[in-house]
């Protein structure tokens, strides 16, 4: 039994007694703002389309976006709540990095999200480079050992200038790559002064070749040096780059001196021949100098053996005149 009014408020098992206040409330302009173009986006998801001004129900719908859309501070406030893109784009003033952060639209700063741009499934996959000994770098030389190159660099700048000298397109490392030779490599003249390059075999699905691989000591007119790789000095030169020729008594005073030189690693690679028609008809017997001059890797007379079978030969037989031997 309660013995005082206090017991009676603490024996309120059903929280009779207890007293709720009521919560308020206010409702902000910005908040009848969205509301307000709420109305607007309910339209457009029912009817597909904007509203017009073929009614009055729909032009003080109408009227109300075109105020948005003319209006950038209510657009700026309304942008986050347009579904249908009916605002159009809004220009954001930037003030801050947080400004830049919340302005990400498509999410692209999100840590979480679809990660698959980064997996790649249907593209091979490079070799790992890990174990590469090393990654060639131009290092500056002193001012005296750059000092007789730099007199090299000036003579054939005067060669280009003078028409000593030319400019061609680089293709084909292999041949063209050659000691003592200078080249254009991204606007820089350079002097290919050592090449350590030699022949390695290399596997390949098509099949096995013999490729030149190795390193190079590569002077360049700013005053640097590399040992970069021989093909990758080829690429370079190729991608962005000229091949600078030789200048013509240079040339000339080469091939007088290596002229009928035969040298341990010359190769034969064929004969050059010149064939006289042994035929018996008249109209051919009738021109007096009627000759045959090719080229062939086989032996003269193993080439012509059949020549009667051959148009070539006219279906006749040949005699060999002469033939030069090509290394």
């Amino acid at each position: 039994m309660a013995k005082s009014l206090d017991d009676i408020f603490n024996d309120d098992d059903f929280g009779l007694l207890e007293s709720k206040e009521k919560q308020h409330f206010v409702r902000t302009d910005e908040d009848r703002l969205i509301d307000s173009f709420e109305e607007i986006n309910l339209f457009f998801e029912k009817n597909k389309r904007e509203p017009s001004t073929s009614s009055m129900s729909e032009y003080s719908l109408c009227s109300r976006l075109k105020e948005f859309r003319n209006n950038e501070h209510k657009k700026s406030i309304l942008k986050a709540f347009d579904r249908f893109n009916l605002l159009g784009d809004v220009e954001l003033k930037i003030e801050s990095l947080d400004d830049i952060l919340n302005d990400d639209t498509y999410g692209l700063l999100e840590e979480e999200g679809d990660t698959s741009i980064f997996e790649f499934k249907y593209t091979p996959k490079g070799p790992s480079r890990a174990n590469a000994d090393y990654i060639a770098q131009r290092k500056s030389i002193t001012e005296r050992e750059f000092k007789k190159y730099e007199i090299m660099f000036q003579q054939v700048h005067k060669d280009l200038k003078e028409g000593k000298r030319k400019l061609l397109d680089f293709s084909n490392a292999e041949d063209n790559l050659i000691e003592g030779n200078f080249y254009l490599v991204d606007g820089i003249l350079a002097y290919l002064e050592v090449s350590n390059a030699e022949k390695i075999l290399k596997e390949n699905k098509s099949g096995d070749r013999l490729r030149l691989e190795g390193r190079t000591v590569t002077v360049f007119e700013n005053g640097t040096v590399s040992n970069m790789l021989f093909r990758s000095l080829g690429k370079a030169i190729q991608k962005n780059g000229k091949i600078i020729t030789n200048r013509n008594e240079d040339m000339y005073n080469q091939l007088q001196q290596n002229f009928g030189v035969v040298g341990e690693e010359d190769i034969q690679s064929g004969w050059i021949y010149i064939l006289k028609s042994k035929s018996e008809n008249p109209e051919i017997k009738k021109i007096e100098h009627l000759y045959k001059i090719g080229f062939s890797k086989n032996p003269i007379k193993e080439r012509i053996k059949n020549a009667s079978n051959e148009a070539t030969y006219l279906f006749c037989k040949c005699r060999n005149r002469c033939f030069l031997q090509l290394l």
